[in-house]
């Protein structure tokens, strides 16, 4: 039982001298934590940067173009019902990252305020001292006032770093739909994007990232 006790003692001296500010950054960074735990938990369910994480896709891209020949679907059209799934796909990824984008940016903010507060606190206290200035009473009341920046930019960093990581693996997988659907619908189209040496004269293939042209 000491050994608990010892750390949550510990913890709400923390939480006593930060204060409200401190309570507030605490809060977001459960939340925080909360969401990337999430987004891993759906990247990992989804397979995302595996071949099975286009596999809905793939075998959409290739019932509508059995369809199509057997009908008279266009290929506009089938390209229209793989887009809507596709952004329904990639929307449903991106879901949360406002979430973490908001508090990686209004953490160190949060943390500065309680640092601006602390600071006019830790005047007010040398200015009731009157003649007996001490020193200690200023530079105990900067460090506490400090306290609370360093939170901020304690939760902001992984939030930060955590949603980066998220957006590239985004980003990643939406360029391997455009591949896969390119390799479906046109496979003659989608050697020539692979092969730089192939006629640059083929057109209708599925958008391929911007930075491969």
């Amino acid at each position: 039982m000491t050994l608990l006790e010892d750390p949550i003692a510990r913890f709400r001296d923390f939480i006593d001298i930060g204060g409200p500010v401190v309570m507030l950054l605490l809060f977001l960074s459960v939340i925080a934590v909360a969401m990337i735990l999430f987004k891993l938990w759906q990247f990992s369910s989804l397979r995302l940067g595996t071949q099975k994480g286009v596999h809905s896709l793939e075998m959409l891209a290739v019932r509508l173009k059995r369809q199509s020949a057997e009908s008279n679907l266009a290929r506009t059209d089938i390209e229209d019902v793989l887009a809507v799934n596709a952004n329904a796909q990639i929307k449903a990824l991106q879901r949360g990252f406002r979430v973490l984008d908001t508090i990686a940016q209004i953490a160190p903010l949060i943390g500065l305020f309680g640092t601006v507060l602390g600071m006019i606190t830790a005047f007010q206290a040398l200015q009731q001292s009157g003649n007996n200035v001490d020193p200690s009473i200023l530079a105990g009341g900067i460090w506490v006032a400090l306290l609370t920046t360093a939170v901020g930019l304690a939760v902001a960093m992984p939030t930060s770093i955590a949603l980066t990581y998220f957006e590239s693996r985004v980003d990643r997988h939406q360029q391997a739909i455009e591949m896969a659907v390119t390799r479906i619908l046109n496979p003659v189209a989608h050697h020539s994007y692979q092969d730089p040496r192939a006629s640059a004269s083929m057109t209708g293939a599925w958008p391929v990232p911007a930075d491969a042209a």
